[in-house]
C-alpha cells in the first residue's frame, strides 16, 4: 500500500537537514553566562519583593512628630442633637470652634478645643436667644464650652480614645470620647489634617437641665465635632 501524499510531506520535513543545522547548536545557545549564579542570587529571590508593602493601598501622609495645628473656624463646627417632647430630634450647631490639635504621628493626640456660645444656630433667632440664656448655656455668664485632653491612646488606622476634661457653665468632668483622624496633606496653603469625634453626654450634669423633668427636652445629646486644622504656608517674600 502506497504512503499518502500528505505524510510523505510531513515525513520529508521531519527530516530536513534544516532541522539538524549546526546554527541550531551553536556553543553561544550553552553559553556559561547563561547560567551566571548571578541570574540565582538570593537578592532576586529577597523576601522584600514579595513585601505586601508593595502591593498596600496608599495611606496618607503621615504627620511630622509633634507638630501644633491650629483649628480653623471656618471649615470647623459641633453639632449637636436632642430629643424633641418625646418624638423627633432636634439638631443645632455651634459654628465657632477654636484651639489646637497635636499629633504625634499615630501614637497620640492632643486636644485644646473651645465653643463659642453665642455661636449657636438652630435656624430660628428666637430659640438661639433662648438657647444662650440662663435656661440653657447661660453665655453671657460662660461664653464657651471648652474640652482640653489629658492622655490618648492609639487604635490603630487613624482611630483613637480620648480623655480629658469636658467644661458647661463652669461644671467640669472627665470623659472619654473617641476620634478619627482623617490624615493629613500639605497643599498650597499649607498642611492640613481634618478630625472627627461622636459622643453622647448628659447635659443635666453639666447644670443644662431645662425642660428634662418636664419631658419637653431629653437629658442625653449626641455631639460631632469636626475639626480641620493646619499650618499656614510659609509667606513669600513681599507678601
Amino acid at each position: 500500500m502506497s504512503t499518502p501524499p500528505t505524510l510523505a510531506i510531513v515525513a520529508f520535513a521531519l527530516l530536513s537537514p534544516a532541522l539538524f543545522s549546526p546554527a541550531l547548536f551553536s556553543p553561544a545557545l550553552f553559553s556559561p553566562a547563561l547560567f551566571s549564579p548571578a541570574l540565582f542570587s538570593p537578592a532576586l529571590l529577597s523576601p522584600a519583593l514579595f513585601s505586601p508593602a508593595l502591593s498596600a493601598p496608599p495611606r496618607a501622609p503621615s504627620f511630622a512628630s509633634p507638630r501644633i495645628l491650629t483649628i480653623d473656624p471656618v471649615h470647623s463646627c459641633a453639632l449637636f442633637r436632642v430629643r424633641h417632647m418625646g418624638a423627633g430630634y432636634f439638631w443645632g450647631r455651634f459654628n465657632s470652634v477654636t484651639g489646637t490639635v497635636t499629633p504625634d504621628g499615630e501614637q497620640s493626640l492632643i486636644l485644646d478645643v473651645a465653643v463659642a456660645i453665642d455661636s449657636v444656630d438652630s435656624g430660628n433667632d428666637q430659640l438661639d436667644a433662648h438657647l444662650k440664656s440662663p435656661d440653657f448655656f447661660n453665655g453671657v455668664e460662660f461664653p464657651s464650652m471648652t474640652f482640653k485632653s489629658s492622655a490618648s491612646v492609639s487604635k490603630g488606622n487613624g482611630a483613637f480614645e480620648v480623655s480629658g476634661t469636658l467644661t458647661i457653665r463652669n461644671v467640669s468632668k472627665e470623659i472619654t470620647v473617641p476620634v478619627e483622624s482623617f490624615g493629613g496633606v500639605d497643599g498650597p496653603r499649607g498642611f492640613k489634617a481634618g478630625y472627627e469625634a461622636t459622643f453622647t453626654i448628659k447635659r443635666s450634669e453639666f447644670g443644662v437641665s431645662y425642660g428634662v423633668e418636664q419631658g419637653a427636652l431629653g437629658d442625653d445629646v449626641r455631639v460631632i465635632v469636626g475639626i480641620e486644622a493646619g499650618e499656614p504656608s510659609p509667606r513669600k517674600p513681599g507678601s
